[in-house]
């Protein structure tokens, strides 16, 4: 790590989405910015993310997209940098993207475009990156905070007066994810929320959906009360896919999620009318016309279905439309921090300024992006966070700059 000076105006820990969009902003003024990451390379998990893409943001992004304990705290940076604002700067970079389902935006080409924009932002407004560095220690006297370091094997020592915790959270530990930032937090007196996976598979006891592991069909999945319409995956350890990944953000360990398999049918009025036209059908041979039929099949046995539709009274079918459109399970856990996308909860909000993300108790100490108890849906919202976070706190830095 080579420095011109070991004194700087800002130190960002933590060079991922919201850490160099931050650093690229908090220079603008000619602050000295320093970035560091215990990684090899910055944006490791923007490089892997959508599939070697990035779903670097989405068209429909608003404050209703995201949750915490503070359903007003993210308002603030999301109105001021928007989804059109992060776009703007992709195309000025000459990066072709496209939409996919839901306003879902990614790169044409691959996610290392995001990083390479974001490094040539931050070396445009002269910030530093030292990578392959870990964080020994941290103090704040006098004003400044003083980091110790360790690159190479070799320690040093750097102060600063702004400090920009960025190193994310607990989610994909197998990328070195830590909760850092809580102990940080901690460190200053400021409150933690309680964090628990969020964006992540479902499980369920041992070989329950190994049968239809696999099988994939759109649903609407309810959980804390809120749903999505998206679709669900049958994986050998549980339910997995979009629309679970979404409600696992909402769902707490021991409550039931509610399932609609069949979100754009009436299938009582369905199989109604054909008891009408069909009576002498078997009723589990009528069921796999409206579900894929390995899962009909499942379900006839797991419900023991039994006769004609002939056989079957209204009340009868409207039972048995009721538990197709309101299937309830109640998992047994999550897959955790392993493959969660995203951690819920983290830095209480109630010790930031929503405007510029700095602490309320601790001057000149920020925290930004995926350390905060923000947390959004599936589908860009939490890289959008990280941009949003990062140009509050990076601005409020330029401006405090002398």
């Amino acid at each position: 790590m080579e420095h011109r000076h070991a004194n700087y105006d800002t130190l960002v820990l933590g060079a991922g989405a919201a850490g160099m969009m931050c650093a690229a902003h908090a220079g603008a003024r000619g602050g000295r910015v320093l970035v560091i990451d215990h990684a090899k390379a910055a944006g490791e998990k923007i490089r892997i993310s959508g599939g070697g893409r990035c779903n670097f943001t989405n068209m429909y992004a608003g404050h209703e997209n995201f949750i915490g304990q503070n359903k007003h705290f993210h308002k603030s940076a999301l109105s001021r940098y928007t989804q059109w604002d992060f776009l703007d700067l992709v195309q000025k970079h000459g990066i072709a993207w496209h939409e996919k389902t839901l306003g879902q935006l990614f790169c044409d080409q691959s996610a290392k475009q995001i990083v390479a924009m974001l490094c040539d932002e931050m070396a445009r407004t002269g910030a530093h990156l030292s990578v392959d560095t870990s964080i020994i220690e941290i103090t704040h006297t006098d004003g400044r905070f003083h980091a110790t370091l360790e690159v190479s094997g070799k320690r040093k020592t750097v102060t600063a007066r702004h400090m920009v915790v960025a190193t994310g959270a607990k989610s994909i530990p197998k990328m070195g994810a830590t909760g850092v930032a809580y102990q940080i937090a901690a460190q200053f007196g400021m409150g933690v929320t309680d964090t628990r996976a969020g964006l992540v598979p479902f499980t369920f006891p041992e070989g329950r959906f190994v049968p239809l592991a696999g099988l994939a069909l759109p649903v609407r999945a309810t959980a804390g009360g809120v749903s999505f319409d998206e679709n669900m995956l049958f994986t050998h350890r549980g339910l997995s896919g979009p629309a679970m990944l979404q409600i696992s953000s909402y769902w707490r360990e021991g409550e039931e999620i509610e399932i609609n398999l069949l979100p754009a049918a009436d299938p009582f009025e369905i199989l109604r009318a054909k008891r009408q036209e069909q009576g002498r059908k078997n009723l589990s041979t009528e069921l796999a016309s409206l579900l894929p039929a390995k899962l009909a099949e499942d379900l006839s046995k797991s419900w023991t279905l039994k006769g004609n539709l002939a056989d079957q009274s209204d009340a009868a079918l409207r039972a048995l439309s009721e538990r197709l459109t309101g299937l309830r399970l109640t998992p047994s856990g999550t897959e955790g921090y392993r493959t969660a996308e995203v951690t819920v909860g983290g830095v209480d909000t109630d010790g930031l300024s929503s405007t510029s993300m700095m602490s309320k108790t601790v001057d000149g100490l920020y925290f930004i992006g995926e350390s905060v108890d923000v947390t959004g849906w599936l589908g860009g919202y939490n890289f959008q966070w990280a941009w949003s976070s990062g140009v509050a706190a990076g601005k409020d830095i330029a401006a405090r700059s002398p």
